[in-house]
């Protein structure tokens, strides 16, 4: 017999950021964000305000991680800037990279940054009411472009997981977002970037359908 999980509603407040019935929480404040912004001494001189301040917040309900269930929750994400930098997640793929996820923009203005394996950039800007769809195989990470906090809701399978260091092994994402000094944003380049090996990208591409039911 079959232990059938409860169904839920849970409230979503798109000014807080927050999510009723969350089964999880966490926080990254800006001190834990060493080394992800490519202006270090913008960010040394910003550390002694900024140090212990929520940059972004994450609450979820995750019933399970089996195959076939979801993982929902909403991210709230600050307004700012390092140097000429926005601030943004650390990004990540999924452990098991075939699998997808989505994004819902419930307050303020973004985009998601999304790379492949092989290095080629996507972006999709998210504003209010526009549905961001992440496909298998890219690193995303969200970058908040306006001036009040970025609301999103997401949602992925269960057994997904995340990859955070895919990227530091990298060097960082091949683009990052910056002011482009008129009220909006542009890409440059990071030149601290590598290029992902061969074997490396078969082993993601390998992955496809893992742990998926027979």
């Amino acid at each position: 017999m079959i232990n059938l999980f409860e169904p839920v509603g849970c409230t979503v407040d798109p000014v807080a950021g927050s999510l009723s019935n969350a089964t999880g929480r966490y926080q990254k404040r800006f001190g834990e964000l060493d080394g992800l912004y490519a202006d270090r001494p913008a960010f040394d001189a910003m550390r002694a305000e900024w140090h212990d301040r929520v940059v972004y917040e994450v609450s979820e309900f995750r019933p399970r991680e089996d195959v076939g269930d979801l993982i929902f929750g909403v991210t709230r994400m600050s307004p700012g800037k390092v140097g000429d930098e926005y601030f943004m997640t650390r990004g990540h793929i999924h452990q098991q990279p075939d699998r997808p996820e989505i994004y819902y923009g419930r307050n303020g203005r973004g985009l998601m940054l999304m790379e492949s394996p092989e290095g080629e950039v996507r972006i999709v800007p998210i504003d209010e009411l526009t549905v961001c769809y992440v496909p298998p195989f890219w690193i995303h990470r969200s970058v908040n472009t306006g001036n009040v906090d970025l609301v999103m809701l997401f949602c992925y399978p269960a057994d997904s997981g995340q990859d955070y260091e895919i990227i530091a092994r990298s060097g960082g994402m091949r683009s990052r977002v910056v002011d482009d000094g008129a009220g909006g944003w542009k890409t440059v380049d990071n030149p601290a970037w590598q290029p992902r090996d061969a074997t490396t990208i078969a082993r993601l591409y390998a992955s496809r359908n893992a742990g998926a039911p027979a």
